[in-house]
């Protein structure tokens, strides 16, 4: 199938470690749209996930951040005009602290906490002199539709367990070409620096020379999910967060569980999820040894959650084309 109106759910990457693994979670790969709006430079993969017929977009190699984002959301929705719900799903930078074990390889999901929609532009706002930054611009909380689907199976998750580690090793037994970037690593390369550790040259080997640059993390006992799904406030700005300190700070000031830069495009012309593999600490010891399988992470998440949602309900929703224009 490829007749663009035959699909109702719109999903955004960023890289192309995402691209990749959103396309292995596809029950089904459709052909290539026949015919896309004039305008519409996106790259797209069609396919299905159980019952739902999903557009699948990535930014343009080298883009990223949210105007990037908001013109490939445009671009989808002019070409797929019934689109009904949309989902960003990817990598971030999580922020572990006393109240969130947040660890690599985790996932973080937009989640409305307190005023906070789920997302927050930390960048935009007001300097005022004698006063801190003032965040002023509001994003809308992704439909409920989605937010019911996420209580769902945040309560299956919690009553059965997951098998969102299952799914990516099947993936890779199948697809052995991809194992050795989307496997899981090692444990011992997670590793969690103190906020005023900088990276040094030689790698993050060298910046570890001694356990006091390091916090401490007993491992996770065999009863708790692993990789943990944590749910809350994700922090989205045009620049990468590479600084433990400012990190903490909003931290301290909102409880942001991730970082990423393209979020804060989407929310109030594209209303989606954001779901986010965590694949560094938003430090400056950033790598990309944890992306791939960050990906497949985030990815088997999102899938789990249109698995949730009955093709009826998202077939009565309102069409996103129809929601921003009105």
């Amino acid at each position: 199938m490829s007749d663009p109106t035959g699909y109702t759910v719109g999903w955004i990457c960023a890289l192309h470690v995402e691209y990749i693994a959103a396309q292995e979670l596809l029950d089904e790969e459709h052909k290539k749209p026949t015919f896309v709006s004039p305008n519409d430079a996106n790259d797209y993969t069609l396919g299905k996930i159980g019952d739902h017929n999903v557009v699948i977009a990535v930014l343009p190699d080298g883009e990223y951040g949210t105007a990037s984002a908001a013109n490939v959301a445009t671009n989808m929705l002019s070409s797929f005009q019934n689109i009904r719900i949309g989902l960003m799903v990817g990598i971030g930078g999580g922020v572990p602290s006393e109240s969130n074990d947040i660890r690599l390889g985790d996932i973080v999901v937009s989640a409305p906490r307190g005023t906070e929609s789920g997302v927050f532009q930390y960048d935009f706002g007001k300097s005022i002199q004698g006063r801190s930054f003032q965040h002023t611009r509001f994003l809308n909380q992704p439909p409920t539709i989605l937010r019911t689907a996420v209580t769902g199976i945040r309560t299956q998750y919690e009553r059965k367990g997951h098998h969102l580690d299952e799914t990516i090793h099947s993936i890779l037994e199948k697809n052995v070409r991809l194992h050795r970037k989307y496997k899981r690593p090692e444990q011992i390369t997670d590793r969690f620096f103190r906020s005023d550790v900088i990276h040094q040259q030689g790698g993050c080997a060298s910046c570890a020379d001694h356990p006091s640059k390091l916090i401490p993390r007993s491992e996770r006992a065999e009863n708790e999910d692993n990789p943990a799904i944590h749910y809350g406030l994700i922090a989205s700005a045009n620049q990468l967060m590479k600084n433990a300190l400012i990190r903490d700070e909003l931290a301290r000031e909102k409880n942001v569980l991730c970082f990423e830069t393209e979020a804060a495009g989407l929310m109030n012309n594209f209303p989606c999820l954001v779901i986010r593999g965590i694949c560094d600490y938003a430090d400056s010891h950033k790598n990309e040894e944890w992306q791939g399988y960050a990906a497949m992470a985030a990815a088997a998440y999102a899938k789990d959650l249109l698995q949730r949602i009955p093709l009826n309900r998202i077939e009565a929703e309102e069409r996103i084309t129809g929601i921003i224009s009105g």
